[in-house]
């Protein structure tokens, strides 16, 4: 069955709206008209075949919405085009509902279709169980603490690289209210030095047993290698953070597929070109799902991570950050990690070890765009910002205003 890369493209004003669509390629007449109804929803697929987007095009017009594709689509002149429908979530659910019966093969679509106007409403409370260690998603932002047990990591490399100073370390991030533990026992910052799996697991092995007896929050190993994450989850370990979403080592997503632990999936590439930013990383976070689906994982056992930092320039990471909204059409719960990269160094031209409030800036951002989960480093100051920023906007906006 043919994908079309749907995603949704959230719009906050006329000029981001005009922007997307001549990027489609709509003539610039039209998108003067169409660009106001996009303020409601705007979904796009991509390569959709000519037939199927006339259809599409007639359908949102009978409806009271419009689809935008290609000026050449209304005189047959290409095979394929991108659209973007424009509309109302009720205009939205309609054509879902028509197309669900249309010929071409196009059924798929309208349940896809479904689905993704369901992933960005606010979702449910509801339990994530990480072998017997259960996390409550849905009714606050999660805090993960950070861990690096490496003499080379970005911030805080060799400071933790003793036991008894890792082992203090993480009661310290616990006692402040981190929900989960990441463990990382090799360095991804930029130009780092890759350790073998031998080496990773001998860092790793005495933290993790040590750590299973000594603290009651789910333990996740920050590792893109299958013989470590195997070793990790055989020692009792909970949740695999792969860098990679599991694309690098083949092995990967049957390891985690067959303790059945949930996974957190990274967009991570070599370079920074893209064709289309938001639509290359989610046609990479896409793979990494479907990998996870074929060995067995679904719904919020698979954790997507926009990657802010790997194989981005400033601008992409800031780019990336505007449109966090947009990765819940993924219908996964979303992490965050930001915690004193490079991104906010630049941007305010600090050093590692003054990042702190610009790391809390987009943690907060993080909450207001409705990420389930933030990686930091510094949980208590992390924790006590978006606790601020959940108060405002989970269940929160319109409530207790008459007539909002």
């Amino acid at each position: 069955m043919q994908k079309y890369g749907m995603r949704w493209v959230a719009f906050n004003n006329l000029i981001e709206a005009k922007m997307a669509l001549t990027k489609i390629g709509a003539d610039p007449g039209g998108i003067a008209h169409m660009a106001g109804k996009g303020l409601g929803r705007g979904i796009k697929l991509e390569q959709v075949p000519l037939r199927v987007a006339h259809i599409l095009k007639q359908e949102m017009l009978s409806l009271g919405g419009d689809a935008a594709v290609h000026r050449d689509v209304i005189v047959n002149k290409v095979e394929t085009t991108d659209v973007m429908l424009l509309g109302t979530v009720r205009q939205l659910e309609h054509l879902s509902a028509k197309i669900l019966a249309q010929p071409f093969g196009i059924k798929q679509l309208g349940h896809d279709l479904k689905l993704l106007l369901s992933a960005l409403e606010s979702p449910k409370p509801r339990i994530l169980s990480c072998r017997g260690k259960d996390l409550r998603l849905g009714e606050r932002t999660l805090i993960m603490g950070i861990l690096n047990i490496t003499p080379d990591s970005f911030s805080d490399g060799g400071r933790f690289f003793n036991l008894e100073a890792a082992l203090a370390q993480a009661e310290r991030l616990v006692e402040e209210g981190a929900d989960i533990l990441d463990i990382g026992a090799e360095s991804t910052r930029p130009g780092h030095f890759e350790v073998s799996a031998e080496e990773e697991w001998q860092r790793l092995e005495p933290i993790v047993k040590a750590l299973l007896e000594r603290v009651n929050v789910p333990l996740s190993i920050d590792t893109y290698k299958a013989n470590v994450a195997a070793k990790a989850l055989e020692a009792g370990a909970h949740i695999i953070n792969d860098v990679w979403g599991l694309q690098k080592d083949p092995d990967m997503a049957r390891v985690v597929g067959e303790y059945g632990v949930p996974v957190v999936v990274m967009h991570n590439q070599i370079g920074t070109d893209y064709q289309c930013l938001l639509g290359d990383i989610l046609t990479f976070l896409r793979q990494s799902i479907e990998l996870a689906e074929a060995h067995g994982l679904a719904g919020d056992q698979i954790i997507v991570d926009p990657g802010i930092g790997f194989g981005k320039t400033l601008e992409q990471n800031l780019e990336v950050m505007s449109r966090l909204a947009e990765f819940k059409s993924l219908g996964h719960p979303v992490l965050l990690g930001t915690s004193r990269k490079s991104m906010i160094g630049k941007t305010l031209n600090l050093n590692v070890e003054d990042r702190l409030e610009g790391t809390l800036a987009t943690s907060v951002l993080g909450a207001a765009a409705g990420v389930d989960i933030i990686r930091v480093h510094d949980v208590r100051e992390n924790r006590r910002a978006v606790q601020m920023a959940d108060a405002i906007v989970r269940e929160q906006r319109g409530t207790h205003y008459v007539g909002a």
